[in-house]
């Protein structure tokens, strides 16, 4: 049995893809995982499976569009996955850095360095990011909320499913794999 992480992207936010967590729960346990584990009511979600990372994200996306009616792009990670966010951010290593401008987007494609080039970063400037393979670390200058440089650009621009972390959330989602 392994522990698989699935990031929801867009639920409960603003009022749309409303899903109540205990619901999500009971759905998931239906369709045969285990140990489910919520994180916030944001779309963090660990479930233990038989099955590999690709399937566990298409069974999640399917059967919330059939109980829930919500079209909701999945991402599976992995323990290693978050590990790596420590391991290779370059904005860690930044001197008295403020982690709540730190951010990581987690793609559904391996990524290449070159990519960078395709995201033209440099129009967000003072917003910084770096790729590592299915992972973009983002330092937003003022916030993420006010920034044009969002999940919905890099999807456009890499033409991948993306969904944006704060730094916060990730610290405490690898806490939780821990456990």
């Amino acid at each position: 049995m392994t522990t698989h992480l699935v990031l929801l992207r867009g639920i409960n936010v603003s009022g749309h893809n409303m899903m109540k967590m205990d619901a999500l729960k009971t759905m998931l346990e239906n369709i045969g995982f285990q140990n489910i584990r919520t994180y916030l009511q944001s779309g963090n979600v660990f479930v233990d499976s038989e099955e590999d990372a690709s399937k566990v994200g298409f069974m999640i996306k399917q059967e919330i569009f059939r109980v829930f009616g919500h079209e909701v792009p999945t991402i599976v990670i992995t323990k290693e996955d978050l590990e790596l966010c420590f391991k290779n951010s370059p904005f860690l290593k930044e001197k008295d850095i403020d982690t709540k401008k730190l951010y990581v987007a987690f793609v559904s494609a391996q990524l290449k360095k070159e990519n960078i080039n395709d995201l033209k970063i440099s129009q967000f400037k003072p917003d910084e990011a770096s790729i590592d393979g299915n992972r973009i670390f983002i330092k937003y200058a003022v916030g993420a909320g006010k920034t044009r440089f969002d999940q919905k650009y890099i999807e456009k621009k890499l033409n991948v499913t993306a969904t944006i972390r704060n730094w916060n959330t990730v610290t405490n989602l690898l806490a939780m794999y821990n456990e």
